[in-house]
């Protein structure tokens, strides 16, 4: 399982989370994407209706269904969904005395993970319990870093916790990768906080860099990911090249 995890918001989590799974199904592996961010952007951005949904990953997470049903099927060819819905705010207030309150997503979701090949987590934009349920389950992290002046700020905070959660939760959670979205090569700044996040980072950047593009952020309206709004994109060939190589590090990491 891969966590996307920043506590900043618009840094490319959810575009990145639904881009990766797209271009991974493409490469025929069956993926599960986890939507636990209250906002539900992962849901909506492949254009599953919340209004119309039974069980989500709330109603799973609080015991009132199980994963198999909170999941909606074949959302695309090889791609299942667990959806969130605007409920799930509330659930970290409701499990702060549950018993293992930490471990509710790893717990929920192990009946089914011998279904897929690989699953992705789209976490939400704090710090806060779904966060730590997400990294506790999860046994990489990838880390998407906006090109931006304050941009390693927030990433200390992440590994912060990261290393909080290896000392306490799981020990074997990696950083599998930190990934720089929202590049825009006609300015000097795009490319120094590259170049200072490979300097802090020179094991863990990813190679390829996700472009700032009026297409990613179109493609979510369409409920669309970006290979199929347009496949012929800089936004797309950026995201397949960061799906390719981020199963050549998940097998590395297995090996």
């Amino acid at each position: 399982m891969v966590a996307f995890v920043n506590q900043k918001g618009g840094v490319g989590k959810t575009t990145s989370a639904v881009n990766i799974a797209a271009s991974l199904a493409r490469r025929e592996r069956r993926i599960l994407l986890v939507d636990i961010d209250p906002q539900g952007n992962a849901t909506s951005s492949l254009g599953v209706e919340r209004a119309d949904l039974e069980f989500t990953i709330y109603d799973a997470l609080t015991g009132d269904a199980d994963m198999a049903n909170a999941r909606v099927t074949a959302v695309r060819d090889n791609i299942d969904l667990v959806p969130a819905s605007p409920m799930l705010a509330g659930a970290e207030i409701e499990l702060v005395d549950s018993d293992r309150r930490e471990r509710r997503l790893a717990d929920v979701l192990g009946p089914i993970l011998p279904d897929y090949d690989v699953v992705l987590i789209d976490s939400p934009p704090s710090l806060g319990l779904l966060t730590v349920n997400a990294l506790t389950a999860a046994g990489s992290v990838v880390i998407p870093v906006q090109c931006e002046y304050l941009a390693l700020e927030g990433v200390s905070q992440v590994l912060s916790t990261i290393d909080l959660i290896r000392k306490g939760l799981n020990p074997d959670l990696e950083l599998l990768g930190v990934l720089m979205t929202m590049y825009d090569g006609r300015t000097k700044l795009a490319g120094h906080v590259v170049d200072e996040v490979r300097r802090y980072f020179p094991d863990h950047l990813f190679s390829a860099v996700v472009p700032r593009s009026v297409r990613l952020a179109e493609a979510p309206s369409f409920g669309q990911s970006i290979t199929e709004y347009d496949p012929s994109s800089r936004g797309a060939r950026a995201y397949v090249d960061v799906a390719d190589e981020l199963l050549a590090r998940l097998a590395g990491s297995n090996s």
